[in-house]
């Protein structure tokens, strides 16, 4: 089952999500992770740290499975 993380905007940042996530520090933390193909967004490895994630998107890195949620207010 995944861990669900609440943003709060509409879409998010695949490095900021990774920081949100606290599966990675720093910025660049996230971009060496991602550079290396060690992240996938749906099932498909993602090397950009802009690509925008929305709610309901699945991101595994880590060892991780992560899924994106809107923050309820």
């Amino acid at each position: 089952m995944a861990r669900r993380v609440a943003i709060r905007s509409e879409t998010i940042s695949l490095g900021a999500f990774l920081k949100l996530a606290r599966l990675v520090a720093t910025g660049g933390e996230a971009k060496l992770l991602i550079q290396r193909g060690e992240v996938r967004v749906n099932g498909v490895v993602e090397r950009r740290r802009g690509r925008q994630l929305r709610p309901g998107d699945e991101v595994h890195a880590a060892g991780v499975r992560l899924r994106v949620q809107r923050e309820e207010r």
